[in-house]
């Protein structure tokens, strides 16, 4: 009996079983399960335990087969094979337990805004918040869903929140803890038969990003590019996108009052342009500002009868008076909202779109040796691609300031399975046939590093971009950087050219030196670990730094 079938015999043999409610009686299945309270404006609040206050990616596994093993890069970090005897039992415990439940919720949304390649995406769950969160995220089923590829090839997932794994018998085939015990909760994928499960894990992101790996997984075999990236078009219908980690300012500058939003998170890269994942948007909270940001502040802020309002506040502080305290970081510093991106003012509705005009790369180099903004030829697009650069200052209770180098492929390591030189060479070939500009912003430090420099003015910053996306830095004239090869400009319209060599921003331009030469000496250390032997092209290998 395949996969699907035994789990429609389950949903068959169920006695009760909730098949696409409609979105007002999902959020009543939340308040009247008490797996929520209703805030003072009307959104729906969560806390997890806290073990699930975020992904555990440590957790996160996906079958290894002989059929399919060598479509992944195994040697990633976040790549961890499980064998199909282990997730066999994973899937029959799920069964079990979820045949057991007084009720269960299914939902049949779909991935993908494009509906040439949505994938049908069936969701069965005990918990009704997770079949909201589903609500919220997953798209519905277009009408016309029968030409997607994946029409035939459809998606399931069971997802368990507060149901543990039995340590005993998952011993030696599921992670040992720290402590000598081995884990009761999972987050496995089987790419193959295209089912997924989230054990153990209440929080709502394992859901998202169980999904985002699958759909990463599944394109580039179609010659689709996933990204991790936000997506905006201006007046003209020109696309841009942006990647970068977090703390690089993606959620700020993606939200630009003269251009329409697509989505903040996940996109793909067809022959027909670009299209949203996503029906929502699962924003971080802590210390929102409705000032800095007004638009993610009113999605999940604004007052409507709770049946009408369908934001999830998870992990957030909220008083007695139902008011919250998104400052407060005891729980977690990772408190997240999730929201319809309808909530939004500036969106474009369909969340599709043309071929991209314009690639912003952001990173924010603590170090200061980065300069504003720089352009990138194809080759060296798919290096920095590869790299996913930013640094992150390491924690202040210990009184360390020095900037700490991150690397996270594609700018997003955890969520991209396939071995690397699939994305690098799809984000070159389609870069070159759509004559799409790539340019690296650096979001970071000027005139030294952290603690010694200043951080980028957002006004600098925007003028760059603004700068970046009207083409007015197609004509100018650029310097390659010996040492990162990157094309500096020497001008940009409105923008001080003084600042736009990082070098001359420098009081000590030897010490400019130094601190630039140890960082490329990180990069290149850096690409040797992860991708030495991994397929590179040689035009691509000779752009990193300290190459």
């Amino acid at each position: 009996m395949s996969v699907q079938a035994r789990v429609e015999a389950m949903l068959q043999g169920h006695r009760q079983v909730k098949v696409n409610l409609d979105r007002r009686a999902l959020i009543q299945a939340t308040v009247d399960n008490r797996e929520v309270i209703i805030a003072a404006n009307g959104a729906v609040a969560t806390w997890t335990p806290p073990e699930s206050t975020g992904r555990s990616p440590k957790d996160t596994v996906a079958v290894k087969r002989p059929a399919s093993e060598n479509n992944i890069d195994w040697d990633s970090p976040n790549n961890i094979p499980i064998d199909e005897e282990t997730f066999d039992m994973l899937l029959a415990d799920a069964l079990a337990t979820l045949g057991g439940k007084q009720c269960l919720y299914v939902t049949d949304r779909v991935l993908g805004a494009d509906p040439a390649y949505a994938l049908p995406t069936r969701t069965i769950t005990d918990f009704a918040l997770a079949a909201l969160f589903t609500d919220n995220m997953f798209r519905p089923r277009p009408a016309d869903l029968a030409k997607s590829i994946f029409a035939d090839r459809p998606f399931t997932l069971l997802v368990l929140p507060y149901d543990k794994l039995d340590r005993q018998r998952y011993e030696g085939r599921l992670r040992r803890l720290p402590d000598g015990r081995t884990s009761n909760m999972a987050v496995a994928m089987d790419f193959d038969r295209l089912i997924g499960i989230v054990y153990g894990s209440a929080y709502c992101g394992s859901i998202k990003k169980l999904m985002f790996t699958v759909m990463n997984y599944l394109l580039p075999a179609e010659g689709i590019l996933p990204l991790h990236c936000s997506a905006n078009e201006g007046p003209d219908g020109d696309i841009a996108l942006l990647l970068g980690l977090s703390g690089t300012g993606k959620t700020t500058l993606s939200a630009d009052p003269q251009r329409a939003l697509l989505g903040d998170d996940e996109h793909a890269w067809s022959d027909q342009g670009i299209a949203n994942f996503e029906n929502g948007c699962y924003a971080k909270l802590i210390n929102l500002d409705p000032q800095k940001e007004p638009d993610i502040y009113d999605a999940i802020m604004h007052e409507a009868p709770y049946l009408e309002h369908g934001s999830i506040v998870e992990n957030a502080m909220v008083y007695p008076d139902g008011t919250f305290d998104f400052d407060d970081d005891r729980l977690t510093p990772n408190s997240r909202g999730s929201y319809l991106l309808s909530c939004l003012k500036n969106i474009k509705e369909s969340s599709t779109g043309s071929h991209p005009r314009t690639i912003l790369f952001l990173t924010a180099d603590a170090n200061g040796v980065l300069p504003p903004i720089a352009k990138l030829t194809p080759e060296q697009a798919m290096l920095w691609f590869l790299m996913g650069y930013t640094s992150k200052l390491a924690g202040t209770e210990t009184g360390i300031v020095e900037p700490v180098t991150t690397f996270s492929r594609f700018f997003g390591e955890p969520f991209m399975p396939r071995n690397p030189d699939v994305y690098a060479d799809m984000l070159g070939a389609k870069m070159k046939a759509h004559g799409t500009d790539v340019y690296l912003v650096n979001t970071g430090w000027s005139g030294g590093p952290f603690g010694v420099g200043r951080r980028m003015d957002i006004d600098i910053t925007r003028s760059l971009v603004r700068a970046a996306l009207k083409g007015e830095l197609q004509g100018v004239e650029y310097q390659e950087d010996p040492l990162f090869h990157i094309l500096v400009p020497r001008s940009c319209p409105g923008v001080p050219a003084t600042i736009l060599n990082p070098r001359d921003t420098w009081p000590d331009q030897e010490a400019y030196d130094e601190r630039a030469r140890k960082l490329a000496g990180e990069f290149a250390a850096h690409f040797d670990k992860a991708y030495g032997g991994k397929n590179i092209a040689p035009a691509v290998v000779s752009q990193c730094p300290g190459k």
